[in-house]
């Protein structure tokens, strides 16, 4: 028994000497720090990716634009700001395990104060960092010109704001719903094409309601935006217009296509002011109608975007070349 006993102790002690052996081996002990090391390698470089994607984060950041109330410009819509997504544009580069400012990725920063935060003003213009213009197409008449325009206007995938005149969408259903069915956005020009500046608050009332109530009863659309004719407008007529839900519009670029002027020179004056955020007039007149592809084109060259006054409006960037993360 006492022999048994003796066996069982030298094999035990047999096994701690040669564990004991292989893991002060300088052999075994080389491998293990090799190990050691290839695991530090890999972990080394994530861990300085993150951190100098993370160092340099802010200064590709672009903080948000809120609205605000110009002294020139009055009401000026706000702009979304770009926040760099550190995890997802980690994500982007670890595989490439080098930093690339072309993998990062944005979250877009909303504004603190939005347009309709602000005491009623006029429009005159989009956001100055917006690459974006809009055109207005006011209609009272010129019937003979609005399936050209539309056909330009197609043929290039724009889509613009057209101000209908209530007394003229009456008269011209059939044209104003074609408007419409085209993809256009429809806003208000009053009903009558009067002075509203020299208007009692009650006439101001009945011009904005009736032209609501002819084009809800056409085009089952309520306008939110609203230009006064030839532009005449007073506080009151911004006021009134805001009780309805409608934003007052102007513009910053007149084609003054009314004065038949020549279409080559009107399109390249209307490229010589053109501008982040621009909004232009233009009217169903010959000079526009001729002129209207030239100012597309123009307008493209100088990489703006053309959209709708709710396109331009819209705090969204346009972010070209930036990679959003996708919800």
């Amino acid at each position: 028994m006492v022999k048994k006993y003796i066996i069982h102790a030298m094999f035990f002690i047999g096994i701690l000497f040669l564990s004991f052996s292989v893991v002060h081996n300088p052999f075994s002990l080389n491998y293990i720090d090799s190990l050691k090391e290839e695991s530090l390698m890999v972990v080394a470089p994530s861990n300085s990716l993150l951190q100098e994607i993370e160092s340099k984060a802010e200064s590709y950041n672009v903080a948000p634009i809120d609205a605000r109330v110009d002294r020139v410009w009055k009401a000026v819509p706000g702009y979304n700001g770009l926040k760099v997504d550190v995890e997802a544009s980690y994500d982007k580069m670890k595989k490439v395990g080098l930093f690339d400012e072309n993998r990062l990725v944005f979250n877009e920063i909303s504004p603190s104060i939005h347009l309709e935060n602000l005491e009623p003003q006029p429009i005159y213009r989009g956001n100055e960092e917006k690459p974006m213009v809009s055109f207005l197409i006011n209609v009272a008449w010129g019937n003979e010109y609005i399936p050209e325009i539309l056909k330009t206007l197609n043929k290039h995938s724009i889509k613009s704001t057209f101000f209908l005149d209530g007394s003229w969408v009456k008269n011209n259903p059939q044209i104003a719903l074609m408007i419409y069915e085209e993809g256009h956005e429809i806003g208000s020009h009053a009903y009558s094409h009067p002075d509203m500046n020299s208007l009692t608050q009650q006439r101001i009332d009945e011009e904005l309601q009736k032209t609501n109530d002819v084009i809800e009863a056409t085009l089952n659309v309520t306008p939110k935006w609203f230009a006064p004719p030839s532009g005449s407008f007073n506080q009151t007529v911004v006021d009134r217009a805001a009780n309805l839900d409608m934003q007052t519009i102007l513009w910053s670029v007149d084609t003054i296509d009314w004065r038949n002027p020549n279409p080559n020179e009107m399109s390249e004056r209307v490229l010589g002011k053109v501008h982040n955020g621009a909004m232009i007039l233009m009217h169903p007149t010959e000079a526009s109608t001729k002129g209207l592809e030239q100012m597309i084109i123009g307008i493209k060259e100088k990489n703006y975007q053309i959209g709708t006054v709710t396109d331009l409006m819209d705090e969204k960037r346009l972010n070209i070349g930036v990679t959003l993360k996708q919800d």
